[in-house]
């Protein structure tokens, strides 16, 4: 009985500790996107005038 008490608090205490994976996947997303919009930004502020 006590190892399915520590099985589950192992488990409870994983859980609590892995990071959700979807919201760091979205956070890169994000970030990746906001790193695109800077470079276009610079690009086209560094663009000769007229092109």
């Amino acid at each position: 009985m006590l190892s399915i008490w520590r099985d589950f608090l192992v488990a409870v205490v994983g859980v609590l500790r892995k990071p959700d994976e979807r919201a760091l996947t979205e956070e890169r997303r994000r970030a990746v996107e906001r790193l695109a919009d800077t470079t276009i930004r610079e690009a086209r502020r560094n663009e000769p005038e007229g092109t």
